[in-house]
């Protein structure tokens, strides 16, 4: 009696989590391929001058006003500051001249390095 219980309370379970599984995959297709795209390092996407929220991976037509949609490219650069700012630098507390990209010890007084904020 017991296994017969276990057994409907585990095939229970699993059908649960399959049913769970098809409507979240489901519920993911239907949204529309109107969704922003990652903007990555000089990406491109397609978008509606009337609707700038519509953005697309392809050309084609606004869904909205059926438009055609234009092109739209986005630069990113790095400025030295941000590059800067982005490496860490290290130094030494008794000798602010010393100055490393690495965590280290002090050529001159042999203390350790520690990372300038």
């Amino acid at each position: 009696m017991k296994t017969k219980i276990i057994t409907t309370v585990f095939a229970i379970l699993i059908c649960g989590t399959m049913a769970f599984a098809q409507s979240k995959t489901k519920s993911d297709k239907k949204q529309p391929s109107t969704t922003k795209i990652e903007q990555r390092k000089d990406s491109v996407y397609y978008t509606c001058s009337r609707h700038p929220d519509v953005k697309m991976d392809k050309p084609g037509k606004c869904p909205k006003c059926k438009m055609m949609l234009r092109k739209k490219t986005i630069k990113t650069t790095e400025t030295k500051s941000e590059i800067k700012g982005a490496m860490k630098t290290y130094t030494c507390a008794m000798h602010p001249d010393v100055k490393s990209d690495k965590p280290g010890k002090c050529p001159k007084c042999r203390m350790d390095l520690i990372e300038k904020k």
